[in-house]
């Protein structure tokens, strides 16, 4: 299977350098290039989620959170190469902790997509070389080329 070079991207920035902010710019264009498609919301949510909690915006990170999941449950467990299905169950998990954070606070820990598919694992390898991490990473929207510009860029 072929998989879309933002995807790659989303996957990278997600697993090697966890930068939520970078995962929302490359997805949502690839979200929008799909019409919409919800499977791509969920995934995108999910990064948004963790941003928020992040960067302390509570409210903002349990509503993304159960948003991701809800999208996401509708979906097989192996999905776009990776297991979703575990995926959606550690995003229920974590958004109920943090419902929970007032009475039991705890650190923010990162998520970690699994990926399943041999051939995208590849993909994701190779695109991991030629991806530079954001350092520092951006904590909010600046006036820049989409994402599929910034990624072609890191290419080169």
């Amino acid at each position: 299977m072929k998989y879309e070079d933002l995807y790659l991207a989303y996957l990278v920035y997600f697993n090697r350098d966890q930068d939520f902010f970078e995962c929302h710019e490359v997805l949502e264009e690839l979200w929008l290039h799909r019409d919409r498609d919800p499977l791509y919301k969920g995934l995108l949510q999910v990064a948004v989620g963790l941003y928020h909690f992040r960067n302390s915006n509570l409210i903002g990170g349990i509503k993304m959170l159960h948003s991701a999941a809800d999208q996401l449950e509708h979906y097989p467990p192996l999905t776009l190469g990776i297991e979703l299905g575990v995926l959606v169950e550690q995003v229920r998990s974590y958004a109920k902790k943090l419902e929970g954070f007032q009475n039991s606070p705890f650190p923010y820990y990162d998520l970690t997509i699994t990926i399943v598919d041999p051939e995208l694992q590849l993909a994701v390898e190779a695109a991991a070389g030629i991806i530079k991490p954001n350092n520092p990473q951006r904590r909010g929207p600046e006036r820049r080329r989409n994402a599929k510009a910034q990624h072609a860029e890191d290419k080169d």
